[in-house]
């Protein structure tokens, strides 16, 4: 049993629900002044998933975010997270949800240990923090400073904090910002862990390749409005975006007979190499098997698939920096 569970009380309908639905908003609207930061955003995130929210700089996506984790009050519509709404039950919604947010700061000269004894100590049902540092690969780090350790260290620190309540729901914040190559893999494997081990996920992250690797189902905000939301696949498949295959062949290059393939929008040959573009999903497999019919010798084939990115472009026109606050 989760922390609090069994123990709800009050208005009829605020019970944890049964179903597969661990966050639901619907029509969820917050203003500053006469911007509408979030407007009218619906969707619902599923238990057991890794759910992300993408979006350009000034998109309204950490506002959203926050008013799903309770952190700030949404101006109309209504929010469930876990069967509850965090405006009235907010101390409950904290016990059974962590948070991990974009900028955390603590006291200098405090160890992993005692840190984790502190945050331990704001919940009724704390998991094992010792555990919970083993399984994030920091298990021999518990007398060491925070501020001494490497930044995917330090990160990982903050997702143990984000955990120590034992969770059903985690929110993490643009998790890998700043982090070296190395580091955001392994902290890839550890949200795949978190996810694994029945905890959902909802995260934030300017990083294309990070949504298009880790999240199961992906929302696209911009302008405070979700402009797209799926699998990655669903939403790569709803550009239209085109497939390109190039390579040098020997001989003739087989125009004529590409052209003819159902999935091919046009093939040409320029400066010696053979350029093939087209959208079914049976594209790479058909132009291969045009040139194993003829046997032509291929050599330098590449290929370029449609990504997120391009899904990303299409619907905001801006694209994702790296390393930009989002």
């Amino acid at each position: 049993m989760r922390p609090g569970e069994g123990k709800a009380c009050g208005a009829p309908g605020d019970e944890e629900r049964s179903d597969s639905v661990a966050v639901s908003c619907e029509n969820v609207v917050k203003h500053y002044g006469e911007v509408r930061a979030v407007d009218g955003v619906s969707f619902d995130v599923h238990r057991g998933e890794i759910f992300g929210i993408i979006g350009p700089n000034g998109a309204g996506k950490t506002t959203l975010l926050e008013c799903v984790e309770g952190l700030r009050t949404h101006d109309s519509g209504s929010i469930e997270v876990l069967g509850l709404d965090p405006q009235r039950r907010t101390r409950l919604v904290r016990e059974r949800t962590g948070v991990q947010l974009q900028t955390s700061a603590l006291p200098q000269r405090i160890k992993v240990g005692e840190a984790l004894d502190l945050f331990a100590a704001c919940y009724e049902r704390p998991a094992d923090w010792r555990d919970l540092l083993t399984r994030l690969g920091l298990g021999n780090k518990t007398g060491s400073y925070v501020e001494k350790l490497s930044g995917g260290q330090r990160q990982r620190v903050f997702i143990a904090f984000a955990l120590v309540n034992d969770p059903g729901l985690v929110f993490l914040d643009e998790l890998t910002t700043g982090l070296d190559p190395q580091a955001r893999l392994a902290i890839w494997d550890v949200i795949r862990d978190i996810r694994d081990g029945g905890t959902t996920v909802v995260l934030t992250t300017h990083f294309m390749e990070e949504a298009e690797r880790l999240c199961d189902r992906v929302a696209i905000v911009d302008h405070g409005r979700i402009v797209a939301l799926g699998t990655v696949p669903e939403l790569i498949a709803s550009t239209g975006a085109e497939s390109t295959m190039s390579f040098v062949v020997d001989g003739s290059p087989p125009l004529d007979r590409l052209h003819a393939l159902p999935g091919v929008s046009y093939a040409e040959h320029v400066e010696g190499r053979v350029i093939v573009h087209g959208t079914s999903a049976r594209f790479a497999q058909d132009v291969m098997g045009v040139l194993a019919g003829i046997d032509a010798r291929v050599h330098d084939l590449r290929s370029q698939q449609p990504s997120l990115e391009d899904v990303f472009l299409a619907l905001t026109g801006r694209r994702m920096r790296e390393g930009a606050p989002a």
